[in-house]
């Protein structure tokens, strides 16, 4: 796997939350442009259907977080960025939701809370981390993860807008960090990006406890042997 950005150019230094900060408020009103529904529509039948503890890893705008809380969820959303984080939490205050300060790929706010979650959403945030820290995220994941709960996350592919830091990363390495880490695959599917965008597609990847109840697809070719061509997701980008 490559683990050098896909913009030759961009710095190797680079934070991952670089370019976010300063384009906070264009960038909430993109990612509301867009329905929660839309968004998550190849993986919406892997929610929780009951109330059920919820962890939103890079909440960005609180979209996701807001629709969760509102289908009765207990919600906890993780934002790095604080000009996101308050305008988000300013957006969405009729909503109950938890928003905390913290950062893959250690997560030490939440870790150190020892609570455990039955959905782990990570809207495209998986291509901001390095190889190694992508390696460091999945274990810190799956040590979050409730017994019978699922992950459920998004790969984007395509050309990185200037001033981010992205890395091209997709379904066969991700499976095999999972299955390294007690987790196995449980759907994947691929769409077009939602805003349209020249040369952008994304890969939805759902995974669970290795043994766990839950078959995998049988519509989803590479769900059994973590192989799969990396194609589309949708969300923050």
């Amino acid at each position: 796997m490559n683990s050098e950005p896909t913009d030759p150019g961009a710095p190797q230094a680079m934070d991952s939350t670089a370019g976010y900060a300063d384009a906070a408020e264009a960038l909430v009103e993109q990612y509301e442009s867009v329905s929660f529904a839309e968004v998550h529509r190849e993986v919406l039948h892997l929610f929780p259907t009951r109330p059920a503890a919820v962890l939103d890893i890079g909440a960005g705008s609180g979209r996701d977080a807001a629709a969760l809380a509102a289908a009765g969820h207990r919600v906890t959303a993780v934002e790095p960025i604080a000009a996101m984080r308050e305008l988000a939490r300013a957006r969405h205050a009729r909503h109950a939701v938890d928003w905390v300060d913290d950062a893959l790929p250690q997560l030490p706010e939440l870790t150190a809370r020892a609570d455990r979650y039955e959905l782990i959403l990570l809207t495209a945030v998986w291509m901001h981390l390095d190889a190694e820290q992508r390696a460091a995220a999945m274990a810190t994941l799956a040590r979050l993860l409730a017994d019978g709960g699922r992950i459920v996350l998004s790969l984007r592919h395509g050309p990185v807008p200037p001033g981010r830091r992205m890395f091209p990363v997709g379904a066969p390495e991700t499976v095999a960090l999972a299955r390294a880490n007690g987790l196995a695959p449980l759907h994947l599917a691929h769409r077009e990006d939602p805003h349209a965008r020249a040369g952008v597609s994304w890969t939805y990847l759902a995974l669970h406890a290795a043994g766990a109840a839950d078959k995998p697809s049988a519509s989803v070719p590479g769900a059994r042997d973590g192989q799969g061509a990396a194609g589309d997701g949708v969300g923050r980008s």
